[in-house]
């Protein structure tokens, strides 16, 4: 790469929206909005303030359980209805949300983000995830979650036919001729996929969205996972604790990209937690004070969600028990490894390891000053960790204001990050072609 070319390259940076923030006890703050969950101004503000801080989209996960509702419960609106409203309340930023393909079905999940992408004006993402838990496939009629490789086939016949079904429609088909057609029956046709999961006819009883194809993302770690993300996914999500942990995923992914035929550039964003203040004292000063909020019992039944075992026995100021190999757990494979990562690394007592995991779950955490968190920003970003991040901010709306305040402005001004959006649709946010019709 030239230097031109690393200094026209510019960061892309995703909101990553979760409740009252992504810490765990944030909820339990006595400033948190905890309140306003349920009130979608609450998340049309959050949008605006991304916006304003020029952030090329905010991203909603999804969970298809209601959990301990004791813990607080992070999914109050469902994701695809609360941003068909927040693209109302905004004019550039995108919206990206989960979609499972074990959960929907192709003509279901196409209809729906095609009608949010003209709702939006072409400003919609999705996420492709294969979902994860049993007690979420039991509210679909499985009496588990299907093997992990079975679900890797289905997501990928998914995809096929989900875009096959946008691609059902011409760009041109619509000619409103009241004299004659409203729609040229010769340029919308059937699909006509039938497949191990799936029979989809078609075509789409929406025509071919704004973008074409709005973005399609993965976050697939396991070795499926990765070839699924190599081989459709137009951006991705990550999990990485530290540098060489995200060099490695990037430098992985963008080899098999190129091993999939696939000249094209897929910016690889991993989750970023960030605690900002004037001075390191008042950052790790926030840092704290949410990580006293945090009650043991809530935080051990995430890890043992997380590791797949019962760890409430567990003595907190001891070393964390040795646990099972990767290869040997069958559950989300990244954040397990991550897991295993922090364990090796900083040898924790079981106690550190509940604070480190509270926020974020091990994705990477960076704590202090605008200008030092712009530092480790830039530093992935120019040595191969990463094209931008999925900010997870501990607490909101304060996280997120924190940083378009302080944090935003000095990637600016380093010429790291856009001052103004040169588009309108989230493709061109990430600098991504509109596909042709197939």
């Amino acid at each position: 790469m030239t230097a031109s070319d690393s200094h026209q390259r510019m960061m892309h940076i995703n909101l990553f929206l979760m409740g009252c923030g992504h810490h765990r006890a944030a909820w339990r703050h006595p400033q948190s909005a905890v309140e306003q969950l349920g009130d979608i101004r609450y998340y049309e503000c959050l949008a605006q303030t991304a916006e304003r801080g020029k952030l090329d989209a905010v991203f909603f996960a999804d969970s298809n359980s209601a959990g301990n509702v004791s813990d607080g419960s992070w999914f109050y609106l469902e994701p695809l209805t609360a941003m068909a409203a927040m693209s109302r309340a905004t004019e550039k930023i995108g919206f990206i949300s989960t979609v499972s393909s074990t959960f929907y079905t192709p003509f279901h999940a196409a209809r729906l983000v095609a009608s949010l992408d003209h709702i939006s004006g072409g400003r919609i993402g999705w996420n492709v995830v294969t979902s994860m838990f049993d007690v979420e496939a039991r509210n679909h009629g499985y009496e588990a979650m299907p093997g992990h490789a079975e679900r890797y086939r289905r997501a990928d016949e998914f995809v096929q036919a989900v875009l096959g079904l946008w691609d059902s429609w011409a760009d041109d088909a619509l000619r409103f001729d009241r004299q004659g057609h409203y729609a040229d029956p010769a340029k919308v046709r059937p699909i006509n996929h039938q497949g191990e999961f799936f029979r989809v006819d078609g075509p789409l009883n929406v025509p071919r969205p704004v973008q074409g194809h709005p973005v399609l993302f993965q976050a697939g770690a396991s070795a499926p996972g990765r070839e699924l993300a190599a081989r459709c996914a137009e951006a991705i999500y990550a999990v990485a604790y530290d540098l060489p942990a995200a060099q490695s995923y990037y430098r992985d992914i963008k080899q098999r990209v190129k091993a999939a035929g696939r000249e094209v550039y897929v910016p690889i964003l991993p989750g970023l937690v960030t605690y900002v203040a004037p001075t390191e004292a008042e950052a790790k000063a926030k840092q704290r004070e949410l990580d006293e909020l945090l009650p043991a019992d809530a935080s051990l039944r995430q890890l043992a969600m997380f590791i797949g075992q019962d760890c409430s026995g567990w003595d907190l100021d001891a070393p964390v028990p040795t646990l099972p190999p990767l290869e040997e757990f069958s559950g989300p494979q990244g954040r397990y490894s991550t897991i295993l990562r922090i364990i090796e690394t900083e040898q924790p007592t079981l106690r550190q390891l509940l604070g480190r995991l509270a926020a974020g779950g091990g994705h990477c955490t960076m704590v202090g000053t605008p200008q030092q968190i712009a530092d480790k920003m830039e530093h992935w970003f120019r040595n191969e960790g990463a094209d931008g991040f999925n900010l997870m901010p501990p607490s909101l709306p304060g996280g997120i204001e924190d940083f378009i305040e302080q944090v935003v402005p000095v990637l600016q001004s380093r010429g790291l990050f856009r001052t103004e959006y040169q588009g309108s649709t989230l493709r061109e946010h990430l600098g991504l072609a509109r596909p042709d019709h197939r």
